[in-house]
């Protein structure tokens, strides 16, 4: 089974999306998406600066629109096979939009309610997040929880991220616990937590307009790394995921329960596959940042 991974914010590099432009159809598309989030997505993802897509704002639809047109090249030549979804934070709207659950159109109106609202939030108090790597996992938790912090992803391979103030931040990884490294991330907030409480009400309103379907293929959730049953539980869980943490390690763990054998990761790729090294030992994996790769994974 092929598992096709969506990745979140972060993974975004200045001029990521050139060499896709070169793809027929695909300017079209960007565009087209663009407008649905009202966003120059060409300019973004071809000529701004890494300050510049290091904002929520811009960050979260630009990784969105490029996974699904990446994805849609992808899943032509995947038809015959069996394929699982799977996506990392914001990556989960990319992977529900590739699965059937919701339009792409909708999905990028979606992001655009999403990112703007975790703008807001995150500018309202200095919040922020650092992975934790190596130590053992009760201790590092518990070492979390106390410093009056949130295990905001559970990534795998030996690695959480925390998230809160940045002062509570500081001291933790002034004092961190035993046998750790603590790496401050460079996100704009404390995602996944309840800093971004303020960030749901509006997309609430707009997930109980959306139309949605059943996922066509496979799709797991971020909440528990299972399955989605429903269209409808898919749009609420991405609206409970703005403040609930990412479990990224069940949804590989679910991923190996179920036989996948070969991942590929949608551009801006990198960061899942690199976990799954660690995560997913043995599977092979990857990281799908230009079309002349496209030709190479199915040239057999």
């Amino acid at each position: 089974m092929l598992a096709i991974l969506c990745p979140g914010q972060g993974s975004q590099k200045p001029g990521f999306l050139t060499p896709w432009l070169d793809v027929d159809g695909v300017p079209e598309r960007l565009k087209a998406l663009g407008t649905a989030a009202d966003l120059d997505l060409i300019h973004y993802g071809t000529e701004a600066d890494e300050e510049t897509i290091k904002d929520t704002a811009i960050a979260q639809p630009l990784i969105v629109a490029a996974g699904i047109v990446v994805g849609e090249l992808l899943t032509e030549r995947v038809r015959e096979e069996r394929v699982l979804w799977a996506g990392h934070s914001v990556g989960e709207i990319t992977a529900a939009a590739l699965s059937g659950v919701m339009t792409p159109e909708d999905a990028m109106r979606f992001i655009k309610v999403r990112a703007s609202g975790m703008a807001r939030a995150s500018a309202a108090e200095p919040t922020g997040m650092s992975a934790v790597l190596g130590g053992s996992e009760d201790d590092v938790r518990q070492a979390i929880e106390q410093a009056g912090l949130t295990a905001a992803n559970s990534n795998g391979g030996g690695q959480i991220v925390a998230a809160g103030s940045i002062e509570n931040l500081e001291a933790f990884a002034a004092n961190p616990p035993a046998k750790t490294r603590v790496i401050p991330l460079k996100v704009a907030g404390a995602f996944h937590t309840s800093y971004m409480r303020p960030a749901v009400a509006d997309l609430q309103e707009l997930a109980h307009d959306l139309s949605t379907d059943e996922p066509v293929t496979t799709l797991l959730s971020n909440k528990d790394g299972k399955p989605v049953t429903s269209g409808a539980a898919a749009a609420q869980s991405l609206v409970d995921q703005v403040t609930r943490p990412v479990r990224w390690d069940l949804c590989m763990q679910t991923m190996q329960e179920s036989g996948v054998d070969r991942l590929i990761e949608l551009t801006p790729a990198g960061t899942l596959v690199g976990l799954a090294k660690r995560g997913m030992k043995g599977v092979p994996g990857t990281a799908l940042n230009t079309p002349d790769q496209l030709d190479e994974l199915f040239e057999k």
